[in-house]
């Protein structure tokens, strides 16, 4: 179940506490020499993400374990590989375990290898459909594998009444153990970014301006 932080309210605390909790945190797309008016969005975004989750921890638990989409290893190594893939969410991750929280491994390196590659296969236009209806099923069936690692390695190490901080795109397919709560972290700041993509892709489209190298962060 997912809750927005604007609609928990002060009663619903205490029982809360005594579950598990994943504070999510989307990832939003960092663009190779964005505009001025861009990043200072992508600033504020972040900047309300630390400020959301400090209140919820303040509120509902303590972070103590830290998640991050595509970082395969845990402790030291895997804030560094978080760093590389998205700074803003690794400087967030880095304080919360210079606080205590321990990082861990949410990904399986192989399955997330294997949907990297079939993703690269089909971005790549094929000319078959045949060829294409094949690498698609692949590509599914390897989704299909990540989620279930990542959602069983949340179950594995997020223990009763812990609170944990997950790092993940906006379009993930993750289904969450049924006893674990999710509180979306949604400050201001993304729907202004959701609408500055949004108007700049309808500039850029009819244009044929889609080479831009994005990723999210």
């Amino acid at each position: 179940m997912s809750t927005e932080l604007g609609r928990i309210e002060k009663p619903e605390a205490e029982p809360i506490k005594g579950e598990r909790k994943i504070y999510l945190a989307p990832l939003v797309p960092v663009i190779k020499d964005a505009p001025a008016e861009y990043t200072e969005k992508v600033e504020r975004y972040w900047t309300g993400v630390r400020e959301h989750v400090l209140n919820l921890e303040n509120r509902i638990g303590v972070i103590k374990h830290v998640y991050h989409e595509a970082v395969s290893e845990a402790g030291d190594e895997g804030l560094r590989l978080a760093e590389q893939f998205s700074p803003d969410s690794a400087a967030i991750a880095k304080q919360k375990v210079e606080q205590g929280a321990h990082f861990e491994a949410l990904e399986d390196r192989d399955v997330l290898a294997e949907m990297t590659d079939w993703q690269r296969c089909l971005m790549t236009g094929l000319v078959s459909q045949n060829v294409a209806d094949k690498v698609w099923g692949f590509y599914t069936e390897a989704v299909r594998k990540r989620n279930e690692e990542m959602a069983k390695r949340l179950d594995e190490t997020l223990q009763p009444a812990e609170a944990g901080i997950l790092f993940i795109s906006e379009n993930y397919q993750l289904q969450f153990p049924s006893d674990i709560q999710v509180f979306y972290v949604s400050p201001p700041a993304l729907d202004e970014i959701h609408r500055w993509l949004r108007d700049r892709a309808a500039k850029t489209s009819p244009a044929g301006n889609e080479g831009e190298d994005v990723k999210p962060t």
